[in-house]
């Protein structure tokens, strides 16, 4: 395989593959040569089939590998484990390639110098012990007699996931033997396509749908081979229509039924994919059918996207909005979708109305969604009302007292030359709280007053109102400079409970209490007393071997 390298294969498979890729060079046997391909089986997870494959034109090297990366269409850590060991039989390769070749002209001389009789004797033979070719064969004959019944008696066979299941469901370890099978479906739905009778392919191809979508429940697709038969299905089905030209009507009224149900997640039909098929008259009945199914059940999310796929192509935004507000969210958050669908269409006003609406309609500004706050913030901001902006954030931090909406709200009121009295009102709703014995608001207004930077204030309202730990460490920390003495109590406070657990993580954070004790005694002038502490601390926690290094690492080694 001339011009095979290192770096074709560092390339198309990525640095990461390629580095997998060279550890299983030693995994490679069976290698075949061919006249433009080399096969092989590659163990990994399990024994895969890997070929590589010389082209044409400037990307002369690709390949392919049934495991699920390779399945996926990626060069895969098998193809470069094969590659590799091409290239290190490279001096080899002018001999094997020949003995290919006259391999090839030996059988394409013997198979014509067989006679009738006994080439159909080697092709019974092969199929006897070739359950798949025998199929295969099968196929093509009742496609050449138009045995239609023939066809889809096959087609149910190679659907049937009874052969590979256990009690009922097929593992996942039987999943991909069953798939190979099953891809062979719509295989035989384009034989029947090409000899002519496009319109019973069409049936057999929603037939087949149905059928796979009945045994889907009953398989382990962890790696989604299912939506690779079912588009395989799909696209024989398109294919089919295309040469059949079936009514229009009939196919919008399938294409809206396939649509609603349970199969069109596996073949991911686009009804508007056939909108060349359906012509004027079709697209009416794809509309009026699909309005049918929205009116009789205008919650279910399959009708409501279809009657919007089909309005915003149309670029009909009332149906659009229509289809959203007979389902209007209780957070607004349909009100939100509204809004923008009606700004995208310059229609401002309206937009500015549904957003609103969708802020009085909230039962709870505290279950409302944020976007649709943002939202209309950023519209009250960018129409100069931005006391209407400052109001909207003041609700929503009253109805949700987080740092996130006191950070809002302060960015709004700066932004409206009113913040000192707008800081005044919120600190005084989260010490009301706080006061309650809310503990909720106590720790929110800490987090507020250390995110202002008032450390004092912070401290003093978690000694008033209470902290938790995460808090008290960061007070402590943000104090170390000027309350070295109050610091260092809850950094002792926090070290005691860290030395009831263990691992390596709480080893880390009490290293870190440990370093910040040391620069609270510095500052304190009491070095004596913190040799002291260490000391006595190793020695109950000798045992922790860990921790003894991770403290020697950092001059933690007491007297």
């Amino acid at each position: 395989m001339g011009g095979l390298t290192e770096a074709k294969l560092r390339a198309l498979a990525g640095e990461r593959s390629f580095e997998r890729g060279l550890a299983y060079a030693d995994e490679v046997s069976g290698v075949e040569f061919g006249d433009g391909w080399i096969r092989a089986s590659v163990r990994g997870t399990e024994r895969y089939q890997v070929e590589l494959l010389l082209l044409g034109g400037r990307r002369n090297l690709a390949g392919t590998c049934d495991c699920p990366y390779g399945q996926e269409g990626n060069f895969c850590k098998h193809l470069v484990a094969l590659g590799l060991t091409v290239i290190a039989q490279e001096a080899d390769l002018p001999r094997r390639r020949k003995a290919a070749r006259d391999r090839t002209r030996g059988l394409d001389a013997w198979l014509t110098g067989m006679s009738h009789a006994d080439l159909l004797a080697l092709v019974r033979e092969e199929m006897a012990e070739d359950r798949n070719l025998r199929r295969r064969l099968e196929l093509r004959a009742a496609s050449a007699r138009g045995d239609v019944a023939g066809i889809r008696s096959r087609i149910r066979e190679l659907l049937d996931s009874g052969p590979f299941a256990q009690y009922g469901y097929v593992e996942y370890a039987d999943v991909h033997a069953y798939a190979d099978q099953a891809l062979q479906a719509a295989d035989a739905i384009r034989s029947v396509t090409a000899s002519g009778r496009a319109a019973d392919s069409i049936a057999l191809a929603r037939e087949a749908i149905g059928m796979l979508a009945a045994v889907v429940e009953s398989v382990d697709d962890s790696d989604g081979r299912f939506g690779e038969i079912g588009v395989g299905l799909a696209d024989a089905h398109h294919e089919a229509c295309r040469a059949a030209g079936p009514d229009p009507e009939e196919l919008a009224h399938w294409l809206v039924t396939h649509a609603l149900d349970d199969a069109a997640d596996l073949t991911d039909i686009d009804p508007l994919d056939y909108e060349d098929l359906l012509g004027e008259r079709g697209m009416a009945a794809l509309r009026r059918h699909a309005v049918e199914a929205w009116q009789a059940n205008r919650t279910g999310w399959a009708e409501k996207h279809l009657m919007q796929r089909l309005a915003k192509s149309g670029r009909d935004i009332d149906t659009v909005i229509a289809v959203h507000a007979a389902d209007l969210a209780p957070n607004g958050h349909t009100h939100l979708l509204i809004a923008r669908e009606l700004d995208t269409v310059g229609r401002t006003a309206e937009a500015l109305e549904w957003a609103e609406r969708g802020i009085r309609e909230t039962e709870d500004l505290a279950t409302v969604d944020t976007a649709l706050i943002d939202h209309l913030a950023d519209r009250y901001t960018w129409t100069g009302q931005p006391a209407d902006a400052v109001t909207l954030r003041r609700d929503h931090f009253a109805a949700r007292r987080t740092l996130l909406t006191y950070q809002q709200l302060r960015a709004a009121a700066i932004a409206a030359a009113c913040w000192p009295t707008e800081r005044e009102k919120a600190l005084a709703l989260l010490r009301a709280d706080a006061e309650r014995a809310d503990a909720c608001g106590g720790r929110v207004l800490v987090d507020i007053l250390l995110d202002e930077g008032d450390v004092d204030a912070a401290w003093r309202a978690a000694s008033e109102y209470g902290a938790h730990d995460g808090q008290w460490l960061t007070v402590a920390d943000r104090s170390r400079p000027t309350r070295p003495a109050d610091a260092l109590a809850v950094y002792i406070r926090l070290v005691t409970l860290l030395t009831h657990e263990t691992g390596n993580r709480a080893y880390e954070q009490l290293v870190s209490l440990l370093l910040g004790i040391r620069e609270c005694h510095r500052r304190l002038g009491t070095l004596d007393d913190f040799t002291a502490y260490i000391t006595d601390l190793r020695a109950a926690q000798k045992r922790k071997r860990n921790l003894m290094r991770l403290m020697d690492d950092h001059g933690l080694s007491g007297s």
